[in-house]
């Protein structure tokens, strides 16, 4: 099933696109079956009751939902999407890091809901996974073993079923296979309007960021979703710090971030 969005003289207002935008938010929060959640530090796994304050603020590990963002990155992520369409800033959107799809479904939402087709959605990840700490290379990662976690390991062909649910698997989503040491630095793509890292680690965030920040267009936005965790935080310190960036930090939640591109 294809998502359709009918157009006449008024049925593509900002009101019809919100309410679809609002619905879509909801499902794929899971706010609607209020799925239970994972609790990853108990071994062997928990899973314990659906709870609305910590699905609101992206603190549990869903057992259905197809993110882990919470309803604030959500949102905030729906509000930039819209704000550099609506600012005509070009480029396309990419998300490296992506679990089950959620936050790319919302983006390829947010193109279908204002019939833009001249668009793509890159939707990056190793599908197998987090890479082990190389700490030789990059020290901050060093006792980070997310990789045991298998429970972020969501198959290729699992995230295009979610896609295909939602109506809104089609040419104008790119899936990138692999690790991103492998995969971004070579990836013939750009210029990118938005850049969404969800990478956790200090290598997959200075590599997302070395990679492709160069191909963000001035006024674009780079969202962070990890700034809780200390690798994240230190390779965009770093990152910032030898580019001179200046642009201001604005945070969304306990760990989301984002600047626009001076």
């Amino acid at each position: 099933m294809k998502i359709r969005m009918m157009t006449t003289a008024n049925d593509s207002t900002p009101a019809a696109r919100e309410l679809y935008l609002d619905l879509l938010v909801r499902i794929l929060l899971n706010t609607i079956y209020q799925d239970p959640a994972i609790n990853p530090g108990a071994r062997p796994m928990v899973v314990e009751p659906f709870n609305p304050k910590t699905r609101a603020i992206g603190k549990d590990w869903p057992t259905q939902a197809h993110t882990m963002v919470g309803r604030a990155r959500l949102e905030n992520l729906r509000k930039l999407s819209q704000q550099v369409l609506d600012d005509g800033i070009v480029g396309d959107f990419i998300e490296t890091g992506v679990w089950r799809g959620g936050c790319c479904i919302l983006m390829r939402g947010v193109l279908a809901a204002n019939q833009i087709r001249d668009r793509k959605v890159y939707v990056a990840d190793s599908f197998a996974g987090l890479p082990a700490p190389n700490a030789e290379l990059y020290p901050w990662d060093t006792g980070w073993n997310l990789h045991v976690f298998r429970e972020l390991a969501v198959p290729l062909e699992t995230v295009k079923d979610n896609f295909s649910r939602y109506g809104l698997l089609d040419e104008q989503v790119v899936f990138v296979e692999g690790m991103f040491s492998d995969t971004l630095p070579s990836l013939s793509a750009g210029p990118f309007a938005l850049l969404r890292l969800d990478g956790d680690l200090y290598e997959s965030t200075i590599v997302a960021l070395n990679s492709l920040y160069p191909k963000l267009s001035r006024g674009g936005v780079v969202i962070i979703d990890d700034r809780a965790l200390d690798p994240c935080r230190r390779a965009v310190i770093d990152f910032r710090d030898q580019h001179g960036i200046t642009a201001p930090m604005q945070e969304v939640d306990w760990t989301g971030s984002w600047w626009r591109k001076e």
